[in-house]
């Protein structure tokens, strides 16, 4: 007879229960108390208003913890070179695996670095075409602009049998930087009327270098070498002299009783300055170095940074500069058509990462693409294509706002390719604002229910089909649809532009009305950004915005960005007869123990360092005296714990009332940053925070036309409409504004619409549509038109 099994399921293994992410009592920023359980191996999106906590969340305490406990893996000795994490304030964090950040950091500027070089493409083709590239010329480094060519021959001492004998060796290093521009792509020529005034002798302050003073050590380097004769006017030197003053080599020698390194000025001012990033320079030295440097494409290499050698080599007639200069679509294809048993599976994997790009919409690139010049979108897209085909599983990947910079058009794209990522048995978390991506999540977590100190607590937690029925901002917004304006405004004017060919633009011929709201939109990589800052953004009486980063560190705040400190330190100054640096806390009044920081940082090596409140001021910055004095009953660190709506009326009247302070106040609760206190530091803001205050500082520009690009990244969805009335407001002002854009609201509210296409790179360049927003929607002869149509209803 048969026996019976027992047909009772097996119990569960202890390691399947494991399957939530837990957070208790997150206390980073302005999260009040959080504690939530999040689902691995699923998609979880957060959600909430500008502000609310969502990055402190996510970024600040899940995935610091995570890239923390991995850190503390590594020995004492590796851990001395990495970025020392603190570990965030939250009582329990439970359930963590490795988290994998892509997030919306511009790529490095260094000037070598391209899109082939940041994402492995580069090393695949230099490998390509040192096996398979004829006439053959060496090694992989044979193909980088990144290797010098060099070669050295001496005498070595070797032991041989007990005895020494002296050998004669040689080596030689054949790489493929080009000589002349060092792998740059352009040579810099200094404009030597800007250096100096050659009608002045160096002592009467012939120099007009910035660093170089009279009476400095710059310049009684040159003022004292006794090479020539300080006396005597510039242009009177003689060949020999001139040689001296500007190009002589490196050279030891006494001056004024020290040992010092006598340099030519040129040479000198190219390694001090122009070696360094234009981006991190300082603003003066940074205003100097365009005024007397024009950088030209090297003519050796007529900017593809290799060597003569290097792009001599070819493979079916294509060189490896050639091939770096295609759009990736155009180089997928190339390469698939190559044939080679010898290297297949090279082959593959160039073609895998190639194939990414496309996929993920950058076929548009070039692998020669400088990456500091990639949008803040584009960058994070680049750093996925590592990931997609990684064969990690059960990871954690933190995603910021992929879908910044993405046309509705190529958005299904990237959902398809977080929901592949999440397939794979990742848990894959995401801060979104837009609903067609909100609406692919497995799990949703609104964070609000305002920003700031209104903020940080969880509103929301549980399928999407539930987030509308929450009564929540994001349910009550996420059906929101702008509708098509009745009437459009009459334009006063027209901006022309003529033959636009920069990047991709082929030629094109716009007019672009004045007086109105014109919004330009098309795919990503279709050429709104060339056309826009290439033709609009530089010519007179135009503010433009962009998207480049704000620069400040722990101790600025919106207060001294936006020059709002100015009238406040004047009138605490005014109303009490002292100077009004004692009012800052970075120079008189600062507390002498933290120096106005308001903490005390202790550095512990490899360990993370320590923050604590400033046992003397109490965090205030101000030295205790500072605080005596007051202006409308409050002293200046009140002041500046104020949140900009309550700032508004105190300085809008009595004792205290500033114009100065309260017109920038009104511009800051303008575009949306009433929640956010003056004296909050740069580095807590978010990323749409940050534009909204240079949008804020740059609305007191004189200007007649704005230039904003992507105004919405980083806005919640009820955020958007405050953003319309804006725009609104700068139109009816007599302004002209002109929105590089792609949510469709800003669309529908325009004007006049500018559509480039019909796709991206070499494949778009052109104006596929000139005309109002509904007669876009009425045509739906283009991608916007047709997403535009659906996004209103018609």
């Amino acid at each position: 007879m048969a026996t019976r099994k027992n047909t009772q399921p097996p119990a569960p293994h202890a390691a399947d229960s494991h399957d939530l992410i837990r957070v208790h009592g997150a206390r980073v920023n302005n999260l009040k108390d959080v504690s939530i359980e999040i689902p691995k191996r699923r998609l979880t999106v957060f959600t909430g208003v500008s502000g609310s906590g969502k990055s402190s969340l996510v970024f600040d305490t899940i995935a610091a913890e995570s890239q923390r406990l991995i850190n503390e893996t590594y020995s004492a000795f590796v851990q001395g070179f990495m970025p020392t994490l603190a570990r965030p304030e939250v009582d329990v964090l439970d359930g963590l695996t490795t988290a994998i950040i892509v997030d919306q950091q511009r790529m490095g500027g260094d000037p070598r670095s391209t899109v082939g070089t940041a994402t492995d493409a580069n090393a695949m083709l230099r490998i390509l075409f040192s096996r398979l590239g004829k006439p053959h010329i060496g090694s992989p480094k044979a193909f980088s602009f990144n290797v010098a060519s060099i070669s050295g021959a001496g005498a070595v001492t070797v032991e041989r049998a007990g005895q020494k004998v002296k050998e004669r060796r040689s080596f030689s290093i054949t790489g493929g930087m080009c000589p002349r521009c060092e792998g740059r792509g352009s040579v810099t020529d200094l404009d030597l009327t800007q250096l100096f005034d050659s009608s002045r002798s160096l002592n009467e302050g012939a120099m007009t270098v910035p660093g170089y003073k009279p009476g400095g050590w710059s310049y009684r380097l040159y003022s004292e070498s006794g090479l020539y004769d300080a006396d005597k006017p510039i242009a009177k030197f003689t060949k020999r002299e001139l040689h001296d003053f500007l190009y002589r080599e490196p050279v030891r020698m006494k001056i004024a009783g020290i040992n010092m390194t006598y340099e030519g000025l040129i040479p000198r001012i190219q390694k001090s300055m122009l070696a360094k990033d234009r981006e991190s320079m300082q603003p003066h030295i940074r205003e100097f170095v365009d005024r007397a440097v024009t950088f030209t494409t090297c003519p050796d290499c007529e900017g593809t940074r290799l060597t003569e050698a290097a792009r001599s080599s070819k493979i079916k007639g294509v060189s490896i500069a050639d091939a770096c200069a295609l759009q990736i679509s155009d180089l997928a294809r190339w390469v698939d058509g190559l044939d080679e048993p010898s290297v297949a599976p090279l082959l593959a994997t160039l073609h895998h990462t190639l194939d990414s790009f496309v996929e993920i919409g950058l076929g548009y690139l070039s692998l020669d693409r400088p990456s500091g010049t990639l949008s803040g979108g584009e960058a994070q897209r680049v750093k996925m294509i590592r990931h997609l085909g990684s064969s990690l599983t059960d990871t954690t990947y933190v995603f910021d706002e992929p879908t910044t910079g993405l046309h509705p058009h190529d958005i299904q794209r990237m959902n398809k390719l977080l929901l592949r990522l999440r397939d794979k048995g990742n848990t894959v978390l995401v801060v979104e604002h837009k609903p067609e991506t909100i609406v692919i999540a497995d799990h949703v977590v609104d964070l609000g229910p305002g920003a700031g100190t209104a903020g940080g607590t969880v509103c929301f937690e549980g399928p999407v089909e539930d987030l509308q029925a929450a009564g929540t901002i994001t349910g009550r917004h996420f059906d929101d649809r702008a509708a098509l304006k009745d009437t459009v405004r009459e334009p006063t004017g027209k901006l022309s532009i003529r033959g636009a060919s920069t990047h991709n633009l082929r030629d094109v011929d716009v007019d672009i009305p004045l007086g109105v709201l014109t919004v330009v939109t098309g795919v990503a990589g279709s050429g709104k950004s060339s056309l826009i800052h290439g033709s609009v953004a530089r010519g007179e009486g135009v503010v433009s915005v962009d998207q480049s980063a704000i620069r400040g560190s722990r101790r600025s705040n919106p207060a001294t960005y936006t020059g709002l400190l100015d009238p406040i330190r004047k009138a605490f100054a005014k109303a009490h007869g002292v100077k009004p640096a004692l009012f800052s806390a970075n120079s008189e009044g600062a507390c002498p123990t933290c120096n106005g920081a308001g903490v005390i940082y202790t550095d512990l090596a490899m360990m993370a360092g320590v923050a604590t409140t400033c046992e003397d001021c109490e965090g205030k910055r101000f030295q205790a005296s500072v605080l005596d004095y007051r202006l409308g009953g409050r002293d200046i660190s009140e002041v500046l714990a104020m949140p900009v709506t309550e700032a508004t009326g105190f300085f809008a009247s009595g004792e205290a009332a500033t114009p100065a302070a309260h017109r920038i106040l009104e511009r800051l609760a303008d575009v949306g940053l009433g929640y956010v206190s003056l004296g909050q530091p740069l580095t807590t803001l978010s990323g749409g925070e940050r534009q909204r205050l240079k949008l804020a500082t740059h609305m007191a520009d004189k200007g007649g036309v704005y230039v904003l690009d992507e105004p919405t990244t980083g806005l919640h969805l009820a955020d958007v409409e405050q953003l319309l009335g804006l725009l609104d407001r700068l139109v009816d002002s007599g302004k002209s504004v002109i929105v590089i854009e792609h949510h469709q609201a800003v669309m529908a509210h325009a004007d006049w619409i500018v559509d480039l296409g019909p796709g991206a790179g070499h494949d778009g360049g052109r104006i596929v549509f000139e005309g109002t927003p509904a007669e876009l929607v009425a045509a739906r002869s283009t991608l916007t038109g047709e997403h535009l149509a659906q996004y209103v209803g018609a």
